[in-house]
């Protein structure tokens, strides 16, 4: 950590910890409780003046480094949840919750809309949405899960209405069977004897045919014959 200090009359001829020659400038830097030029702190990769660049400095294998150098040397590097490019270590991010974006791709992922300081968003599926396309694939949602309750019913209604069909088909089925079978009941013993006239032979002459005719018109049924008919 660097401070930007103004050098003191009554504390003396103070020395640079950088060149080693006295500070003889008004202000001074103060860093790793030592007193530097500001041309002399500067970090040990890219020679940028520490003092210019921000507040914080980083030191490690005897090098006095910027926040920068300091983690493309050493920071660990990570992948932006929106493209999966790599995102250097030195380089600012976006954050939300545990997703991490490059400051040009955190957007929005339906519209592209970008982000202002204060403006609302919401991370829905793993996605950064802003407010409206938010709300209107909540509108979506809602719609949708009301439009897939009625077939639902429908099809219950559709069920309901079959099973009812099936108890009347074999109510029906079992109405006819009792039909039939009264039916065969009554054939047994409702039979109609009938004589065609018109073949009325005379006194003497060979028996007409009796025809049973069953009145439930199955079948007919030729008899012996059993006498002959006298005036």
């Amino acid at each position: 950590m660097e401070v930007k200090v103004e050098a003191q009359n009554n504390s003396g001829p103070q020395k640079c910890a950088g060149c080693g020659k006295i500070i003889t400038e008004r202000y001074m830097l103060k860093a790793l409780d030592m007193l530097w030029h500001e041309d002399c702190l500067k970090c040990g990769c890219c020679d940028c003046r520490l003092g210019e660049v921000g507040s914080t400095l980083y030191t490690k294998a005897n090098l006095l480094l910027c926040r920068r150098d300091y983690l493309r040397l050493f920071g660990s590097t990570g992948y932006c949840a929106a493209c999966s490019k790599v995102i250097p270590a030195f380089e600012m991010v976006m954050r939300a919750r545990h997703n991490v974006y490059h400051l040009e791709c955190f957007a929005c992922q339906q519209c592209s809309h970008r982000f202002c300081v204060g403006d609302r968003f919401y991370l829905c599926e793993n996605k950064i949405l802003c407010e409206y396309d938010y709300e209107e694939r909540m509108v979506f949602a809602n719609m949708s899960q009301q439009t897939s309750l009625p077939p639902l019913k429908r099809q219950a209604n559709n069920n309901n209405n079959i099973t009812v069909a099936n108890n009347n088909t074999t109510n029906s089925n079992n109405n006819n069977s009792n039909q039939q079978q009264q039916q065969q009941q009554q054939t047994s013993v409702q039979c109609n004897v009938t004589v065609n006239e018109d073949n009325v032979s005379p006194p003497g002459q060979q028996p007409l045919h009796v025809h049973v005719q069953v009145s439930s018109g199955y079948h007919h049924q030729l008899l012996d014959p059993v006498g002959g008919r006298s005036k």
